[in-house]
């Protein structure tokens, strides 16, 4: 599992991962879910017009959530992120987790290191 923890300013606001390998092929995907502290209170309002805060976790089957996609760069940026660390165009959620730590803007993701709990 790959997953990561979703700042918004500087309040940790949730977690997006990608479950692959399951058994169960209907729990498989892209997930984010806000962290129950911030649904509690959450400060910011949601991430995204397109994820408002809410206890469910969003999923996409195929796909990176198209929030966190957009986050990843483009052009010139990307190619750099790509050779320099040698990632995959195509894990996406490799490239969220290796360059969205410092995004422009308000988001940031820190990936969570398989020993640490969710």
């Amino acid at each position: 599992m790959k997953k990561g923890i979703v700042k918004f300013h500087d309040a940790t606001v949730g977690m997006v991962y990608q479950i692959i390998g399951n058994d169960d092929k209907n729990k498989n995907g892209y997930f984010f879910e806000y962290n129950k502290e911030y649904i509690k209170n959450p400060i910011h309002g949601p991430i995204s017009q397109t994820l408002p805060v809410r206890e469910e976790p969003y999923r996409n089957e195929e796909n990176l959530i198209p929030f966190f996609d957009g986050l990843i760069p483009e052009g010139f940026l990307l190619n750099v992120a790509l050779k320099n660390w040698k990632l995959n165009e195509k894990d996406r959620m490799e490239l969220l987790l290796s360059v969205c730590g410092n995004c422009i803007g308000a988001i940031s993701i820190k990936r969570i290191e398989s020993n640490e709990s969710k």
